[in-house]
């Protein structure tokens, strides 16, 4: 088939598509499917799910949701490496973590003991950020592999267990503090909590550490909107709920709620877990059925479908339009028609 032959009719096939998602209220039912990736998958990936009309510019004709790992306990903190062209993620009970090579598909042990890390970022400069559970702090990782403390406590009082951090424009780093590390000894050391559970902020220049909202339940994921105008922090705890707050420099004001989820065509309210904005100002949310996309005003659009519990999300890949996302034991990734917005 010639070249404008074929595209024409992948056109005309996805021109259909939008037109049945339009129709969907409930998700389709999952068609069994080989995730090793030996038995190749008839495209579109029927995983790839458009709610609204509005997505299918971000589904791509010709792509497969791949599996590139499985054998980790709880896979967590996806971060990507530009220059590395490297994914490294969190396997927090077996207190790891991994790094995806992108050159040649390969896995291999990053970092051991990692303190059982949970959200893992990078800085403009290229050095990692890492929130530790078992060290309760956030650290970074400097060229020479020591290692620098950002934050382990405040007002003299050791963190809860510091889960997913962003950096700013300005080299502030900002970071989610719930208690998910110390309420046991699977993913920490079991542990009382001493402080609220809140969202912080880190001068990186001063070496001083603000607190800026305690106005949550259980903060969890967190990113800027595309402008940094904007915050927005998913909430596991009683709310259940994406919250948006507008930044004022160093400061947060405005809270309130962006959206709440629940799964598609039903009334069951499900929670975000890791989420990041594309250069659209659309979330991605790691939340059932796999993820969810969101756009800035808080309509649910799209899903992406997962045979796991997804907790995280981040963009990567040379042009930043793949999807990568750490769903219970495995690490899967695909091909979006967008780019994501930030650093990492």
């Amino acid at each position: 088939m010639k070249r404008r032959t074929f595209l024409s009719a992948a056109m005309a096939t996805t021109a259909v598509l939008p037109m049945l998602a339009k129709a969907q209220t409930a998700l389709p039912p999952a068609e069994p499917r080989d995730w090793s990736g030996a038995t190749p998958l008839r495209y579109p990936d029927p995983d790839l799910i458009a709610l609204e009309r509005s997505f299918q510019r971000y589904i791509l004709f010709n792509t497969p949701i791949r599996r590139h790992h499985t054998g980790t306990l709880w896979a967590e903190g996806p971060a990507w490496n530009g220059v590395g062209r490297y994914l490294v993620w969190s396997d927090i009970p077996n207190n790891r973590q991994l790094r995806w090579i992108q050159d040649d598909d390969r896995v291999t042990e990053f970092r051991n003991p990692s303190g059982n890390s949970n959200g893992n970022t990078f800085d403009s400069e290229g050095r990692q950020i890492s929130c530790e559970h078992g060290g309760r702090r956030v650290v970074r990782y400097e060229y020479d592999g020591s290692v620098t403390v950002i934050a382990d406590s405040f007002d003299g009082k050791p963190l809860n267990s510091p889960n997913d951090a962003v950096v700013a424009p300005d080299g502030s780093i900002w970071f989610t503090d719930p208690p998910y590390g110390i309420r046991g000894n699977y993913e920490g050391s079991r542990a009382e909590s001493e402080l609220p559970f809140a969202v912080y902020r880190v001068d990186t220049t001063r070496g001083r550490i603000t607190r800026v909202t305690d106005e949550i339940a259980a903060p969890n994921g967190l990113c800027f909107s595309p402008d940094y105008s904007q915050l927005y922090v998913a909430d596991t705890g009683s709310g259940r709920e994406i919250k948006i707050w507008d930044v004022d420099g160093s400061r947060l004001r405005n809270g309130r709620r962006h959206t709440q989820l629940t799964l598609p065509g039903t009334d069951s309210v499900t929670a975000a877990d890791g989420i990041r904005c594309d250069v659209d100002g659309n979330i991605w949310a790691g939340a059932r059925p796999g993820v969810q996309i969101i756009t800035p005003v808080g309509e649910p659009i799209g899903v992406i479908r997962l045979p796991e519990v997804c907790a995280n999300v981040c963009f990567g890949g040379t042009r930043r339009n793949r999807l990568f996302m750490t769903a219970s034991q495995s690490l899967y990734s695909v091909y979006v028609g967008v780019r994501g917005a930030g650093i990492a």
